[in-house]
């Protein structure tokens, strides 16, 4: 079949790279990235000063997306972050779903009507699934990341730390095609709004002014919430259960109240690109951990 052609996904791939957008090979007929892990890095070419990952190794070069789409039909992937966009992923429900389970579409709509929006006209593919994909482009500076369900139910974004499935590929389940071409419009400003960060400023203010914060506890809390949110990709699960370990004591102490701990370290993880859920999960296991073990009681057992 033609659209399986390497020179039908080389061409596809050339131009999304003329739109500013970073590619970088998925593998055929798959959404995984093509791309070798650490594990195996030869340390040569691309990763000649050390490993570099698929967000790193993304590029906008038309010589190397020739060569690296010169003999395998291999999928395209879009580094949403550097490539300067957020994209709006509007899923399906899943076969075994209820059948009064909305879709991403569907529930994306009713936020814009009670946002007092329309849906917002903008570059639109169609996913292989049958969802949505709508890209936008973000503010200068402003870094945001992936989320999972903040927008509403079957609805996740893709920015820093990101990526999407570009026009031109397929799966076994289909095509992903363009279904609105007109260039990707700025990120409304009530979406960035319900996706920006959640600032610590507030939770940093409550341990400042707690009578029972001490320095220390409230030093601790802002140096671990700054590495947290500075954690490179790959290494940020791990830094924000490292985060919460270490904050948990002083919750177990007495010095800081679990609620503004959980808030800030929930802010720092969707900051540095983990989804909301991932975030709530490790810092609930991470202070638990350490909680149970700094406890009074445990200290006296």
């Amino acid at each position: 079949m033609t659209h399986h052609a390497p020179t039908a996904m080389l061409s596809a791939a050339l131009q999304a790279a003329e739109y500013g957008w970073h590619v970088f090979p998925l593998r055929p007929a798959d959404k995984r990235p093509a791309l070798h892990g650490e594990a195996v890095c030869p340390l040569i070419g691309d990763c000649a000063g050390g490993h570099r990952k698929w967000e790193d190794r993304a590029t906008i070069d038309p010589d190397r997306i020739r060569r690296a789409w010169a003999d395998r039909p291999f999928n395209i992937g879009i580094a949403t972050g550097p490539s300067g966009l957020l994209v709006v992923d509007l899923d399906v429900p899943k076969r075994k779903s209820s059948t009064d389970t909305p879709c991403g579409v569907n529930t994306f709509g009713a936020l814009c009507e009670r946002a007092g929006q329309t849906v917002p006209a903008t570059y639109r593919t169609r996913t292989a699934s049958g969802g949505h994909h709508l890209y936008f482009t973000t503010p200068d500076r402003v870094r945001l990341g992936n989320s999972a369900g903040r927008l509403g139910k079957l609805i996740d974004t893709r920015a820093h730390g990101g990526y999407v499935v570009a026009a031109g590929s397929f799966t076994a389940t289909g095509p992903y095609t363009v279904t609105d071409p007109t260039p990707p419009a700025p990120l409304p400003e009530w979406l960035y709004a319900l996706l920006a960060p959640r600032q610590a400023s507030r939770a940093l203010t409550a341990v400042a002014a707690a009578p029972r914060a001490s320095r220390y506890a409230a030093a601790a809390l802002r140096a671990e919430t700054a590495s947290v949110r500075t954690a490179p990709t790959g290494e940020r699960d791990c830094t924000l259960l490292s985060a919460a370990r270490a904050l948990g004591r002083f919750i177990a102490w007495g010095d800081l109240d679990r609620s503004v701990v959980e808030e800030a370290l929930q802010e720092a993880g969707e900051a540095a690109g983990l989804s909301a859920r991932q975030c709530h999960s490790t810092v609930r296991s991470g202070l638990n951990w350490s909680i149970a073990r700094n406890s009074p009681q445990a200290r006296t057992a």
